[in-house]
């Protein structure tokens, strides 16, 4: 399926709001509310129903280490899933003293909410576990997209979870191939993702922005980066990608099917196992896609 990806600059920036987000500690109103949780993507406490939330202030750190207040000012099913909740947030900013919307906005979001998932993710992309915290994720950064994309972190498909399939869309939606939280992408670069699962398939139909006869296979992608390259996205050398994290990979072709040829792969370890796979117009093409 066809997406457009966003470039940002660090792990932080391309999918939280916050670094931490604590479960307890919650007021409403001046009265402490006590055992909340966080299931499916939303937030409620016992016996309460998630709107009534609204006016909730949580207690949060910023990446930088920089305590602070967040309020929930709104909670509503997202529109293509009713069963995830999007929440309008907004952080206290000490020096404006005043309340402010974190998520920065866009011409396809201009009034963005966010997504709240369990643990946090650290400053090279990787999620961690940790109890009694979560982060709310805008939606123009790629942890609530790779959710709208339908990979739901805390979901299962045949019986297997997913959490590991949105890591990997994590890492595929910036192009982050060494799995160190750095990106090679830009914004609404557009790529076509598809997975060993059936959620999303490969696209064969052109359309306005889509030409199937120029793109062509970019990576497969597993949680902790690509596990093999065909090139790269903004046209850099795979060179350039292997001194990037030296050691990760080697040169060699290796045939995934339909099409799918690498050129460089992970050193032991089976191209085959990958989550997640991508094709893309390279640098050139995709920049006149974007222009029509």
């Amino acid at each position: 399926m066809l997406w457009g990806t966003t470039r940002q600059n660090t792990a932080q920036e391309m999918s939280s709001v916050l670094a931490t987000v604590a479960l307890d500690g919650v007021t409403l109103e001046g009265t402490p509310i006590k055992g909340m949780s966080l299931e499916k993507g939303v937030l409620a406490a016992p016996g309460g129903k998630p709107e009534e939330l609204v006016g909730a202030i949580f207690q949060g750190a910023a990446s930088d280490g920089t305590r602070t207040e967040v309020a929930v000012c709104s909670a509503e099913p997202v529109a293509q899933d009713p069963s995830v909740l999007s929440y309008r947030i907004e952080i206290w900013d000490k020096k404006k003293e005043s309340w402010e919307n974190p998520c920065i906005a866009n011409s396809h979001a201009p009034k963005p909410k966010a997504l709240a998932l369990k643990g946090l993710w650290d400053k090279r992309g990787a999620h961690q576990d940790k109890p009694g915290t979560f982060t709310f994720a805008c939606e123009n950064g790629v942890i609530a997209k790779c959710v709208h994309w339908g990979y739901k972190p805390w979901d299962t498909k045949d019986g297997q979870p997913l959490q590991a399939l949105h890591q990997a869309c994590t890492r595929m939606a910036r192009a982050d191939y060494c799995g160190n939280g750095r990106s090679h992408t830009r914004e609404d670069n557009i790529i076509d993702l598809y997975d060993a699962f059936g959620i999303q398939a490969r696209t064969t139909t052109a359309s306005a922005h889509w030409n199937p006869s120029k793109i062509s296979f970019e990576a497969a992608w597993g949680p902790d980066g690509a596990s093999c390259l065909a090139r790269t996205r903004e046209g850099q050398a795979l060179e350039a990608i292997l001194k990037e994290c030296p050691g990760r990979f080697e040169t060699g072709a290796k045939d995934l099917g339909e099409g799918d040829q690498c050129q460089v792969r992970r050193k032991s370890q089976r191209t085959e196992t990958a989550l997640l796979r991508n094709q893309s117009y390279d640098k050139e093409r995709a920049s006149a896609a974007a222009s029509r």
